[in-house]
C-alpha cells in the first residue's frame, strides 16, 4: 500500500487529492485564486504566483484533512498545470512579473512573426506543431513580455512553464540551471525537439528580435519525460503543505495531459478534456506530421509514446458567457436542454470567441451565430454553442485521422461531460460514435498515477491505469438525431473553413441560412421555415 499527492491547477483553482493505491481515493481539497483580465484588453490574462503557491498549501492541508490521515504518510507527491502558463524569473528564481497564463493572447502579433520567420527560414520545427505557431505558446509569450518591459531585460534569468516553476520551488530550486523543464511543455509550446537540436537556434531567435538575443541559452535546465525526478521536497514547503521532506516530486506536466492519462487513455483513443477551453489528446507508436495540429511530441503525455494535442481555446468559458449575457447561471439556463433535439434552434454557432487553437490555429478569428429569430433564446444559444463545440471538436478528429491517428474510442474528460449528459449526447450524435466518460471523478488522478511511479508504487503507467481508473459509461447515438448532426455538420465545417481562413476560395454559402431554416421547420412539426416567420 502507497498514499500519494496528486495536484491539479486549473484555470481558477488548484485541487489536491490523496490516493491510496489499493482504495483509490482518499479525499480532496481545492482553494481558488483570482484571474486578472482588462476590459480594455480582452487578450490579457494573467496571475501571481504567490496567489497559487498560497493556494497550493491550503488545498493540500485541506486535502489532508479531508483524507483523514498523517501528512506524513504521503510518499510522493506530482503536480500539473495549465499551459502555456509563462512567468519570467531572475536569477534567483524569483518572479520578475506575473504569468502569462494559457488563455492570454496578447502575444497574437509575435505568434504572427514566428510562423511566418519560421517558414521562410525553413525551420523544421514549425511543421511539427501544426505549421502555425500560436499567441498561446511560450516563445510567442516571452516574446511579447521582453518587448514590453525593456526595464526588466537586465534582471531577467529565464522563463518557466507553470509546471517547471511550481516543481523547482516546492525542491528548493534557487539555480535556474538545475531546473526540470517538462518535455510536454517544451515539446509543444517551444518547439524543442531532441530530434532537431533542442530549442530553434539562436540566429533564429535572434532574427526575430534582438531582445531574444542568449534566450536560447537562458533556457537550459534538464528537459525531462514525467518518469523522470524533478527533485525532493524542501523542509521549507513540506512544513508548509504538512508533508514529510524529502518525499519525491516527478517531472510535471500540462493538466489535460495528465488529465488523458487519468482517463485511462490507450492507443486508439481519443480523450476530449473539456473545461474551460478543450484539450483533445492521443497517443500514438507511429508519429506523423499532422497539419494545423498544436503538438506532435515524442516522450508527452505518455513517456512511452508520442503525445499528440490538439484543442478549442474555449468551451466552458462560451457557455459562461452566454448566461452572463443573460444574467443568469449556467446551471439555469441548463435546465431543460435535454428536451432539445438537434437543429431545432434554428442556429449554428462557430466557437471562436477565444480565437481557434485547432485546426486553423488563428487567434484573430471571434465567435459566429448565424440563424437568429426575433422569438430566439439564450437557452438556445447555448445549446447551438455546445453543437458547436462538438462541430469543431469532429473537425479536429477527422484532421487527425486523415493523418493517421486511429480514433477507436472517444473519451469525454474533464469536469463538464461529468455534469453535462446534454453535452455528451450531443458529441454522441455529432460524431457518429459511442461517447465514453469516465465513471467517476478523475481530476488530479493523473498526477496521483505519476506520482505512484515516483514512489515506485506500480511498474507501468498502465498497470496504475488499471488499478486506479473508474471504467466508464457509455453514450452511444441517437439514430435519427445523428442524422440531422450530420446535415448541420456538413454546414458548419464548410463556413468554418471558409470564414476562418483569410485565404480561402470563394464559396457559395447561400444554402446555409434556409437550410437552418428548414431543419428547424422539419424538426418542430414539418413546418414550412416561411410560415414559421416570427
Amino acid at each position: 500500500m502507497s498514499i500519494v499527492a496528486g495536484v491539479d491547477f486549473g484555470t481558477l483553482s488548484v485541487r489536491v487529492s490523496i490516493f491510496d493505491s489499493i482504495r483509490g481515493r482518499l479525499g480532496a481539497g481545492a482553494a481558488e485564486y483570482p484571474l486578472l483580465r482588462k476590459k480594455e484588453d480582452p487578450d490579457h490574462a494573467t496571475q501571481s504566483h504567490a496567489d497559487h503557491m498560497s493556494a497550493l498549501a491550503l488545498a493540500t492541508q485541506r486535502a489532508i484533512a479531508n483524507a483523514g490521515i498523517d501528512g506524513h504518510a504521503i510518499e510522493a507527491i506530482a503536480l500539473d498545470t495549465t499551459g502555456s502558463s509563462v512567468i519570467p524569473v531572475d536569477s534567483q528564481m524569483n518572479p520578475i512579473d506575473d504569468y502569462y497564463l494559457w488563455c492570454d493572447h496578447r502575444a497574437w502579433q509575435e505568434a504572427a512573426q514566428i510562423t511566418s520567420s519560421a517558414h521562410a527560414q525553413k525551420l523544421a520545427a514549425i511543421d511539427w506543431c501544426g505549421g502555425i505557431y500560436s499567441s498561446e505558446w511560450g516563445f510567442a509569450k516571452l516574446l511579447h513580455w521582453l518587448r514590453h518591459n525593456p526595464d526588466k531585460r537586465a534582471r531577467f534569468a529565464t522563463a518557466l512553464e507553470h509546471c517547471d516553476m511550481v516543481a523547482a520551488v516546492l525542491c528548493g530550486i534557487t539555480d535556474p540551471a538545475q531546473v526540470s523543464r517538462s518535455i510536454c511543455a517544451m515539446g509543444h509550446k517551444w518547439m524543442w525537439s531532441a530530434a532537431f537540436g533542442g530549442l530553434p537556434p539562436d540566429a533564429f531567435l535572434t532574427a526575430l528580435d534582438p531582445t531574444l538575443a542568449g534566450v536560447r541559452a537562458q533556457l537550459g535546465g534538464r528537459y525531462a519525460t514525467s518518469d523522470q525526478i524533478a527533485g525532493h521536497l524542501s523542509a521549507a514547503w513540506a512544513d508548509k503543505l504538512g508533508l514529510r521532506a524529502g518525499i519525491p516530486i516527478p517531472v510535471g506536466a500540462f493538466d489535460a495531459h495528465w488529465d488523458a492519462i487519468g482517463a485511462g487513455v490507450r492507443i486508439g483513443d481519443v480523450v476530449n478534456v473539456v473545461g474551460t477551453s478543450t484539450c483533445i489528446m492521443a497517443i500514438s507508436d507511429q508519429p506523423s506530421l499532422i497539419p494545423g495540429v498544436c503538438g506532435v511530441v515524442p516522450g508527452s503525455i505518455h513517456p512511452g509514446f508520442t503525445g499528440i494535442e490538439a484543442g478549442l481555446s474555449a468551451t466552458g468559458d462560451i457557455f459562461e458567457a452566454i448566461a452572463r449575457r443573460a444574467a443568469t447561471t449556467v446551471a439555469e439556463l441548463s435546465k431543460g436542454l435535454e428536451n432539445y433535439r438537434a437543429g431545432e434552434t434554428g442556429l449554428l454557432r462557430l466557437t471562436w470567441d477565444n480565437g481557434d487553437r485547432t485546426v486553423l490555429v488563428n487567434p484573430e478569428l471571434s465567435g459566429v451565430t448565424l440563424g437568429w429569430r426575433l422569438t430566439t433564446t439564450a437557452q438556445d444559444e447555448i445549446f447551438a454553442a455546445i453543437e458547436g463545440t462538438a462541430f469543431h471538436t469532429r473537425v479536429i478528429l477527422e484532421r487527425m485521422e486523415e493523418h493517421g491517428v486511429p480514433v477507436r474510442r472517444i473519451i469525454n474528460g474533464g469536469g463538464i461531460p461529468q455534469k453535462n449528459a446534454v453535452l455528451n449526447q450531443v458529441y454522441a450524435n455529432v460524431m457518429g460514435k459511442p461517447i465514453l466518460v469516465p465513471n467517476g471523478d478523475v481530476t488530479s488522478l493523473g498526477s496521483a498515477i505519476f506520482a505512484f511511479m515516483a514512489a515506485g508504487a506500480f511498474r507501468t503507467i498502465e498497470e496504475a491505469q488499471d488499478k486506479l481508473c473508474p471504467g466508464f459509461v457509455t453514450i452511444d447515438p441517437e439514430p435519427a438525431e445523428s442524422a440531422t448532426s450530420q446535415e448541420l455538420f456538413a454546414l458548419y465545417r464548410k463556413l468554418y473553413f471558409s470564414f476562418g481562413d483569410r485565404h480561402s476560395p470563394p464559396a457559395a454559402i447561400g444554402d446555409v441560412l434556409p437550410e437552418l431554416r428548414r431543419i428547424a421547420a422539419d424538426i418542430q412539426g414539418g413546418k414550412r421555415a416561411g410560415s414559421a416567420a416570427s
